[in-house]
């Protein structure tokens, strides 16, 4: 049984029936969904946009996803109703956290418990929502498969974007010195968020970064990613968060570990640590836009266009 509250029987939702552009996206009225027993039902007030949403949409991930598809990883809200064997929230609590299949571009969606924590006190419905795939990234990256120690130098590609500018706040409270890697547009963005030096990745690579770094967190990705490899020192590591960015014979050569990111299910533990460093001031999140749902296809060109200081969020 689970403990009920006043909840429709239908939601708007965005969902599409093909894989192609933006266009695809439709808002339509589907039903609310079912919370099972270890399972939560939340009605979402924001939703997070990842690279992994249009990705799909666009048919990256071939047919590993079923259709009609509804997209949407990251939310935020409040709990309606929990399942039976649901002890740690409550209806009416506010939390974030992650989907397993998708779904959050809607009114209502369910979560497993394990996937949620509380939001942070000091984030909005907005800001929470963009932290849980992108900070657990970030987190996952630097410190269990980069193995980020304090006093080592990592570089960060992509360091202005959803995952890189929070990769730079949890290197720096880590005590690692931090160069950022962007275009030149976000350098004053970067160094006001407390890169210790920044590197304009659309230009020829400073003598002084080459072979300085321990770890490279590349976010980014692209054809000429192989550029990063020149700024590690012999037995460094680099962490990339795209799929087939970096050659493997290349990184032998230099004498370069590659740590392909593995991703464990995300899990409360996790988010907990992110909403201690939230509360306590030490992870800021920067949004860079703002979408209501029936915009979703907007905030996907924005997020296709990789031009994103931060993150992108869908509000409700």
């Amino acid at each position: 049984m689970m403990m009920a509250t006043e909840i429709p029987q239908k939601m708007k939702a965005i969902r599409y029936f093909t894989h192609g552009g933006p266009d695809v996206l439709r808002c339509e009225e589907v039903p609310v969904p079912t919370a099972g027993e270890d399972e939560v039902l939340i009605r979402v007030h924001a939703v997070g946009v990842n690279p992994g949403d249009w990705q799909i949409r666009s048919g990256l991930a071939g047919d590993r996803f079923r259709l009609p598809y509804i997209p949407g990883w990251d939310v935020s809200g409040v709990i309606a109703n929990v399942g039976a064997g649901v002890t740690s929230f409550h209806p009416g609590d506010a939390v974030y956290g992650m989907t397993v299949n998708s779904g959050g571009c809607a009114e209502y969606v369910v979560v497993p418990a394990g996937h949620l924590a509380l939001k942070p006190e000091s984030a909005d419905f907005v800001e929470a929502a963009a932290l849980p795939q992108s900070g657990f990234t970030a987190w996952h990256a630097l410190f269990v498969q980069g193995k980020l120690e304090k006093g080592e130098t990592v570089l960060i590609n992509g360091a202005a974007g959803g995952v890189g500018h929070l990769a730079v706040q949890l290197a720096r409270w880590k005590g690692a010195r931090v160069i950022g890697a962007a275009s030149a547009r976000n350098e004053p963005y970067l160094l006001d968020l407390g890169v210790d030096a920044f590197v304009d990745y659309t230009s020829s690579l400073p003598s002084e970064i080459k072979h300085s770094v321990d770890i490279v967190l590349d976010t980014a990705g692209g054809e000429k990613a192989d550029w990063l490899l020149n700024t590690l020192k012999p037995g460094g590591r680099l962490v990339p968060i795209t799929w087939g960015s970096h050659s493997s014979d290349n990184a032998a050569k230099a004498s370069v570990t590659v740590q392909e990111v593995q991703y464990p299910p995300i899990a409360t533990a996790y988010l907990d640590e992110l909403t201690r460093l939230v509360n306590g001031g030490q992870l800021n999140i920067t949004i860079d836009s703002v979408f209501p749902l029936e915009e979703t296809a907007k905030a996907h060109e924005k997020s296709e266009s990789r031009r994103a200081r931060g993150k992108i969020v869908i509000l409700l």
